[in-house]
């Protein structure tokens, strides 16, 4: 809330002329006129030779899209990625600073030596395989398939989990997830998800009429055996074949992408003493006990019990010695990106080359900063936040951040195809979002994490058992609704459906985003789009099954079901017919949410913006409207180059859609488009008006 700075004065002036004669003031200087407020508009990289009206993405982003090349370390590039390299440089800097200087504070010390740990190519190159004879010891000491359980409770413990050292590491069939019970928003419980494969989708080894994916799948089977091999494997070409064989079995147990965004399906909760009938013949009292969950809950919860089932059947009839071989790779797999030279290279050139189509691997430095983000975040974060996030910022977004929950609260007042039951019903959901802005409250406590600079191997495996203790240890504790899921230094935002809360690190509150230096229109199409969008999540397909205390319970009427799901229907419709690659179509169905999200935050920036204005008109800049630059604002975020291959993952993985029609898809259907850039009829962005989707 802003001072009331004109009763303040008020105040001082009767004071003094209470207390003494009235006096001549002294003449002062004229005050200084504030800053010119700039457009935020990056003008240089528009390209006049395309109509807005005709696209307006390549409009804004053409001339920029022309001249950048995806630098030879990575898949795609665009303003996410820009700002995440500027953040590399400046954590790198705030690292060296720790490792120098770090002895007496003991975060960064473990920040400084786990670095240091990794960029210690020599002692790598000395240790070879060695840090791995211990897992495989713990997979050759196992005699019989009863004791696989008790495997894979361990080693949950102790490799990454999905995501965590880089793309697509699912090391175990199954993985455990602690988070909010979905229907009992008061505990924590714990998830058994479906994993185990080591190419991104299921899609990868089932697609036999698409001819790219059956050559990344070749690739990956010589990926396999060459790994293998140099793991001094003397059957690789045998084992590599029947692994890869095994995890196709996996793949089609596997439930699709879109089947698992439906959070009804995937709760399944099953009493522990009762995970015997689901997958008979697996040991699950030691997996239970080796993975620490015994005695901490009675329940899980199953997200696929199909998968489960049918893993339990694959178990019975897949021979031991296979499964032994399957863990091994998984564990190598797993490990390659800390082992020496030759295990890393082979390790990028499928992961990253031909997975991804990237040419060359980041610089060992990035790869070193990344590991310490993963394993000492919110330690790093501190660091950053009070190095290079000015306290203005904060305060700045929380007054856009109030303006969207206002807009969105009239915007749900205003909706003609909802009842007025399910409005009071959302009304209240809005009302119980949380805002995190920045950087938590309360920083991460790492001091039982170890550390050690000439261990880099030991360093990760005590990361992640750190990390896994750390999540299982909250089963039969109280929830708390003040920790974060992404660090401060984290280019993103994020709703969270169970907490019912909304964050937005301090590493993306800056331009084209956020730009404190700008005129509010571009800041409301930037960051108020974003902000509009992380709110809509609470109401897209999914987050709309969620109440306001993060409980999965209906509470829409049956005919406001019937509304929705025809709009969501239509917006389907409309993303399944964009064509971002030759051959491949936008999936409408896996990145609905998404496209919600993206549709409806930008429409409440808009009603947030307007009510920023108050009335007013907003000032001419660069030649262009305030509404022109607040549409302009969000084209701009979404520009980003992506290699084909690379696209083509995501458009099998990712919930969101390419970049293109994140900008052109969501603006053909909001009204103030139309009007800012007088888009008519026969234009190549004009959507008739009946096609127009708008939800929210």
């Amino acid at each position: 809330m802003k001072p009331n700075f004109f009763s303040a004065c008020i105040g001082a002036a009767l004071l003094a002329a209470c207390s003494k004669p009235a006096e001549t003031p002294a003449p002062t200087a004229p005050a200084a006129a504030p800053p010119a407020l700039l457009s935020g508009i990056e003008t240089q990289y528009a390209d006049d030779s395309v109509r807005i009206q005709d696209d307006f993405y390549k409009h804004v982003n053409g001339k920029w899209l022309a001249a950048t090349e995806i630098p030879a370390d990575k898949p795609g590039y665009g303003a996410f990625t820009k700002l995440y390299d500027d953040a590399q440089e400046q954590l790198k800097t705030l690292i060296e600073a720790a490792a120098k200087d770090g002895a007496g504070d003991a975060d960064k010390q473990k920040i400084g030596d786990l670095y240091n740990s990794f960029m210690d190519e020599a002692k790598l190159e000395e240790l070879g395989l060695k840090p791995l004879d211990a897992d495989f010891a713990l997979i050759d000491a196992v005699k019989d398939k009863k004791e696989l359980a008790a495997l894979i409770g361990t080693l949950g413990k102790k490799l990454s989990q999905p995501g965590d050292f880089g793309p697509n590491e699912t090391t175990l069939p199954f993985v455990v997830a602690v988070h909010q019970d979905n229907k009992d928003s008061t505990k924590y419980v714990a998830d058994l998800q479906q994993s185990g494969i080591g190419l991104p989708d299921r899609d990868y080894y089932l697609k036999n009429d698409d001819a790219k994916l059956k050559t990344i799948r070749d690739q990956y089977l010589q990926h396999v055996e060459k790994m293998l091999r140099l793991a001094g494997d003397k059957a690789a070409a045998k084992n590599a074949k029947d692994i890869v064989a095994l995890e196709t079995e996996l793949a089609k147990l596997q439930w699709d992408k879109v089947t698992l965004r439906d959070p009804i399906k995937a709760y399944n909760k099953v009493m522990l003493v009762d995970l015997p009938k689901l997958a008979p013949g697996f040991d699950w009292d030691g997996f239970i006990k080796a993975a620490d969950i015994a005695g901490k809950t009675d329940y899980v919860i199953v997200g696929q019990p199909s998968y489960l089932s049918g893993f339990g059947k694959l178990l019975a009839k897949t021979p031991l010695p296979l499964w032994k071989n399957y863990f091994k790779w998984h564990v190598l797999n797993d490990g390659a990106s800390a082992l020496s030279n030759s295990f890393v290279v082979e390790n990028f050139a499928f992961k990253g080359t031909a997975l991804r189509g990237v040419p060359q691997d980041r610089p060992r430095w990035k790869r070193a900063v990344a590991l310490v983000e993963t394993a000492i975040g919110e330690g790093l974060g501190k660091l950053y936040v009070a190095q290079y996030f000015p306290p203005e910022n904060k305060a700045r977004v929380e007054a856009l951040v109030n303006n969207l929950l206002a807009a969105y609260k009239q915007g749900i007042d205003t909706l003609d195809w909802m009842s007025a039951d399910t409005k009071k019903e959302a009304q209240a959901k809005l009302a119980k979002i949380a805002v995190k802005i920045g950087y938590p409250n309360q920083w991460r406590d790492y001091s039982k994490l170890e550390v050690a600079k000439d261990d880099l191997f030991g360093n990760i495996r005590h990361a992640n058992a750190f990390e896994y203790a750390r999540t299982i240890n909250k089963l039969g504790t109280p929830i708390d609704r003040g920790e974060w899921g992404m660090t401060p230094q984290t280019v993103n935002a994020e709703y969270n459906p169970e907490l019912n809360d909304i964050t937005f690190p301090a590493a993306i509150l800056q331009p084209p985003f956020f730009n404190v230096k700008a005129d509010d229109a571009v800041n409301y199409g930037g960051i108020g789009a974003v902000i509009g969008h992380e709110i809509s999540h609470a109401f897209d397909d999914q987050g709309a099954q969620y109440d306001g205390d993060g409980n999965l319970r209906d509470w829409w009427t049956k005919d406001d079901h019937a509304k929705f799901a025809a709009k969501t229907k239509a917006l389907v419709a409309e993303y399944d017919a964009f064509v971002p690659l030759a051959g491949y179509h936008v999936n409408g169905a896996l990145t609905l949410g998404e496209n919600i999200a993206d549709n409806s935050g930008l429409a409440i920036a808009y009603k947030a913006y307007q009510i920023d204005l108050g009335g007013k008109e907003a000032p001419s800049l660069d030649g262009f409207s305030g509404i022109q630059r607040f549409y302009m604002g969000f084209a701009q975020v979404w520009r980003e180059k992506l290699r084909d291959n690379f696209a083509i993952e995501l458009i099998k993985t990712d919930p969101h859609s390419p970049p293109e029609f994140r900008g052109n898809g969501t603006v053909v259907n909001q009204p103030g488009f139309y009007s800012a850039f007088d888009i008519k009829q026969g234009d190549k962005m004009y959507l008739p008006p009946e096609r127009r989707v708008g939800i929210w």
